[in-house]
């Protein structure tokens, strides 16, 4: 099912469907669901939605205020901030939370006191991280699209995303996670892009205070074959990056010595 297709997302629904789940935005190509009308559909025919807004954070988007009826959030990226715990939250009303939470005491689903002090300690830079990933993620987006060695860049907030009207009324900033593919590059010379930057380092998660760049083809879908990942978007010239916190201009000049070499 194409993500941003609701009539097929409706059609899709028979008397055995029970809870519509989707990204909002996904990753990597970083596709904006509009909240509402999926919400509507859920309403209409009597099945729960979930929402997992990590790539997003409670900072940049709130599902439940949409109407979808459970948010989930990985507190290992961006709610942690460090890349240094794991940890998952989920949200919503508490009446339909109560079997889930009656479930998790009988089979002792709960995280580590140690695991539980990070994350309180990253919970309170959260905000002032967010603006920093949010500003960074929308300088180097702009400088992406603009390069002559970019084929296209996925970033909801530029213009030309597909869901960007969906993302301006949505959103309260963009995050830190950029899209691109590099073009006329194949897979090696794409990899060598990846290499020849010095700030972010190598690695496939996000939401840390240090900028993390990946090749999906190498690191995420190494295993499927090349009409999979045709199927799925994901081209052999495609880079992730995770802006961190650093300064925009020092990532952006990293960029653009990489591309050049």
């Amino acid at each position: 099912m194409r993500t941003g297709d609701y009539a097929e997302l409706e059609a899709a629904i028979t008397p055995a469907t029970r809870l519509l789940m989707s990204e909002s935005p996904t990753n990597p190509h970083l596709s904006v669901i509009d909240l509402e009308r999926v919400a509507a559909i859920g309403r209409r025919h009597g099945v729960e939605t979930v929402i997992d807004a990590t790539l997003a954070t409670p900072y940049n988007v709130r599902p439940l205020e949409f109407g979808i009826d459970y948010v989930l959030h990985s507190c290992t990226k961006y709610l942690g901030g460090h890349n240094d715990l794991l940890a998952g939250a989920i949200l919503g009303a508490a009446d339909k939370l109560e079997p889930l939470r009656k479930f998790r005491g009988l089979a002792g689903l709960i995280n580590a006191p140690h695991n539980e002090h990070m994350l309180l300690r990253g919970l309170k830079t959260f905000e002032l991280r967010m603006e920093r990933h949010n500003a960074n993620g929308q300088a180097v987006a702009e400088f992406l699209e603009r390069h002559p060695r970019i084929e296209r860049v996925y970033y909801p907030g530029l213009p030309s995303h597909p869901q960007f009207e969906v993302a301006r009324r949505t959103m309260r900033g963009f995050g830190g996670l950029v899209t691109f593919m590099v073009k006329d590059a194949d897979w090696r010379q794409t990899a060598n892009v990846v290499d020849a930057v010095r700030i972010p380092r190598i690695a496939p998660s996000m939401g840390g205070v240090e900028s993390l760049i990946e090749q999906p083809l190498v690191l995420s879908y190494y295993e499927f074959t090349a009409a999979e990942r045709r199927a799925w978007g994901i081209p052999d010239n495609m880079i992730r990056l995770a802006c961190g916190i650093e300064n925009a201009e020092d990532l952006i000049a990293d960029l653009a010595q990489a591309l050049e070499k």
